[in-house]
């Protein structure tokens, strides 16, 4: 092969000797310094991330023809060890955590699979993927080297390995995987760490390797991966990356499609021509992997979004949207993009590039190689004009930033900034079905103090208590105003300082205000008037979680909930500090208890009818209605906008935390990376962050499916309404 280094040789018999010394039947997936070998050929791969638990599993044969279909040859999911593991040594693996059946999905199409283990996986995912339970661990350090933590990653690994070779999924059993991951992201933890981190990092490495599938692993973001474990790039530009030895190949696993959303934040966008522009400036400068991230975001069901704030929805921007729909036209130009570099595959894998000047900010990279035919790539690197540049005695036109590719170097088969595809509009449109008459449930502050069976001196910390089962945990304490004691003509002022991530402030079973954190800042304050009365006065704080920290050095150790302290002002007596004196505590609500949200809960009786209570504006009140599955195909939301923040089932499945935050930001402008051009453009300022809810069609019965929702602060649930999600052209 022209181009090939001696090193590249041996490193593959090397990795070839590497097989047979695991005594394999087969042995397919081996690399060199140009790219993935499959059954001895290289290859030019292009991937997209789909989570299986952030669709449904009547979803994924759609998802992954519509993925081959746009000239994808891989899926890359990660592995959720807190789905699949939520206490220790009890595991689920059933409907949208059945990870096998997705991988088989995957298959069945005829694609490849890349399988990213972790276990830890950030991903905007609660815990970044770890249990809950395993911050309890007695002695834990998560991601460094540290016993307990690598016993118990080291046997979730195992077993995620061993229930792929039972099923015979790895590619040297026959199988669709033909990569893994081991950790994710390390490198910049394991400075901290020091030399715990790069203990642990080898470690990781050589566990990995010797579990023998028979497949190559990767570590992404990890300068020094050891070998034979490639380290890989994430950005939304990698053509600076090369790998830590000339016999691995320049593998970019997360190639941005666009960004994850934060309640109150605005919604970002890519820009396909930057994006089209970004992959093929990583293959002209010998890039042969390329996964986008996300290809189809989808949704954080449940309480799995982490951050924490992070929004239900993980659209990502995405080729394949939430709902399971084309974005056009980012899915058609990356599917042009594909396509032409399919065409020039040959060319690439079998001669290094010439680099060519075209200009001040212009290049070619050729191809070219008796054996492998001829590929261009002629780039504009101006942001803001347009040139000609003449390339073998012929004229080509290229917008600015943008690379045109030439198969044959001669005829221009694609331009990353020539968009061909129409763009297509997303709209929410109202359906004939309507909602029936609701009914309503108030939770009542009443409850904290009927079982609070927990007291003592000094506030605790909210995950200690809850374990995360739920999002919230009760404050309460008791204050004494004497007959004599005035207030100085004002009303007390109450100050807490919490650890995160919103609070609401109950004086005497009253609402009296709200407090909230951000992505950016967990950590807030309230400060605000009350009004106490002569005698006993409860003060309840009901703190509340939005997500747990997914990311950071010694995450296990944060903390959540009223960190403290708390205080009241302007009292006779001077500031009166109520941290350390008696505090109950309740776990959860009481319709959590009730399983309110379940269809055969035993509690209907607890129900009011509409006419009776139905008000706007109730703090922590329970609300559920029925309706009829709709007729049309389209896919369906919920248009919560009415409502303030809280939580949303149907047929007692979670669709997730709602929140109807102000998005904030520079909306209508694009953030740019260094002398790059745009990769973030903001929208929806100024309006809910998310308006619109995924309600997945297989959640539903032909008529009578259960909508329960709870709201923590006060909404407007007649306004609610089930819409269905279209596509039109622009």
């Amino acid at each position: 092969m022209e181009g090939a280094s001696s090193a590249s040789i041996r490193w593959a018999l090397l990795c070839t000797l590497l097989c047979l010394s695991l005594s394999l039947s087969h042995c397919n997936v081996t690399y060199d310094g140009r790219s993935l070998i499959i059954d001895g050929h290289r290859r030019i791969l292009f991937s997209g991330s789909i989570h299986y638990p952030r669709s449904t599993p009547q979803m994924w044969e759609g998802l992954v023809r519509k993925a081959k279909d746009g000239g994808l040859d891989v899926i890359d999911t990660y592995v959720f060890w807190n789905v699949h593991e939520p206490s220790p040594g009890n595991y689920n693996f059933e409907g949208r955590y059945d990870v096998v059946r997705f991988i088989k999905t995957v298959r069945d199409a005829g694609m490849y699979v890349h399988l990213r283990i972790g276990p830890y996986i950030c991903g905007e995912w609660n815990f970044g993927g770890f249990p809950v339970w395993l911050k309890f661990v007695p002695g834990i350090s998560f991601r460094t080297d540290n016993e307990p933590f690598k016993l118990a990653m080291k046997k979730f690994t195992q077993k995620i390995v061993q229930m792929m070779k039972v099923e015979h999924l790895f590619q040297s059993q026959g199988g669709p995987i033909i990569l893994s991951q081991i950790e994710n992201e390390y490198e910049p933890v394991k400075k901290i760490f020091g030399e715990a981190g790069k203990a642990y990092m080898n470690w990781v490495a050589n566990i990995a390797v010797g579990m023998g599938t028979g497949v190559p692993w990767v570590m992404c973001k990890e300068d020094d991966a050891p070998d034979p474990v490639i380290n890989t790039c994430n950005g939304f530009y990698c053509d600076y990356f090369s790998p830590n030895k000339p016999y691995k190949p320049t593998m970019w696993t997360e190639a941005w499609t666009g960004w994850f959303t934060d309640f109150g934040g605005p919604l970002y966008k890519r820009p396909v021509e930057d994006l089209a522009f970004s992959v093929a400036r990583f293959i002209q400068k010998g890039g042969s992997f390329v996964n986008y991230y996300m290809y189809h975001g989808g949704t954080n069901f449940g309480r799995t979004a982490g951050g924490p704030f992070i929004i239900t929805s993980y659209d990502y921007d995405a080729p394949i949207d939430e709902y399971g729909l084309i974005r056009q036209p980012k899915y058609g130009h990356l599917k042009d993009l594909h396509s032409a570099m399919k065409l020039c595959e040959r060319a690439l894998l079998n001669a290094n590039p010439v680099v060519e000047p075209l200009g001040n900010y212009e290049q070619a990279h050729v191809f070219s190689s008796t054996s492998g035919g001829c590929a261009a790539f002629l780039s504009n690197y101006r942001t803001n004009s347009n040139v000609r540049v003449t390339f073998r005695n012929r004229h080509y036109d290229l917008p600015p930033w943008s690379i045109s590719i030439l198969p044959d170097c001669v005829n221009e088969a694609f331009n990353t900034a020539k968009v061909r595809v129409g763009t297509m509009e997303f709209q929410f449109l109202p359906l004939k079905t309507g909602l029936k008459p609701w009914e309503s449930f108030n939770e009542g502050v009443s409850f904290v103090e009927e079982d609070s069976k927990i007291s003592v001196a000094g506030l605790l910390e909210q995950l200690n208590m809850t374990r995360d089962a739920t999002d919230y945990l009760w404050y309460t304490t008791s204050v004494d105003i004497s007959p004599s004691e005035s207030f100085g003509g004002r009303s007390p002022l109450l100050r807490v300082q919490s650890a995160g991530h919103a609070m609401h402030v109950f004086i005497n079973g009253q609402l009296s205000g709200s407090a909230f954190g951000t992505r950016e800042k967990r950590r807030f304050n309230f400060a605000g008037n009350i009004n106490l009365r002569v005698g006993t006065n409860r003060i309840s704080l009901l703190s509340v979680a939005v997500g747990l920290q997914n990311q950071g050095s010694h995450f296990e150790s944060w903390s959540t909930g009223i960190a403290g302290p708390v205080t009241l002002e302007g009292l006779d007596r001077g500031t009166r500090d109520l941290s350390w004196q008696k505090w109950s505590y309740k776990v959860g609500l009481k319709g959590e208890y009730m399983n309110l949200h379940l269809p055969d809960s035993s509690q209907s009786g607890s129900w009011m009818h509409e006419s009776s209570i139905m008000q706007k504006q109730q703090p922590l009140t329970w609300y559920k209605t029925y309706f009829d599955a709709p007729e049309e195909d389209e896919p369906l939301a919920l248009d919560m906008g009415s409502m303030g923040k809280g939580q949303v089932w149907i047929n007692g499945q979670s669709i997730g935390r709602y929140w109807t935050a102000l998005a904030k930001g520079e909306c209508g402008g694009c953030s740019y990376s260094g002398t790059y051009r745009p990769v973030r453009c903001q929208s929806r300022c100024g309006h809910p962050t998310q308006q619109w809810y995924h309600v997945p069609r297989s959640w539903l019965k032909p008529t009578d499916n259960l909508l329960v929702v709870f709201e923590e602060i006060g909404g407007d649930a007649l306004r609610i309404s089930l819409m269905k999600r279209s596509v039109s052209a622009a």
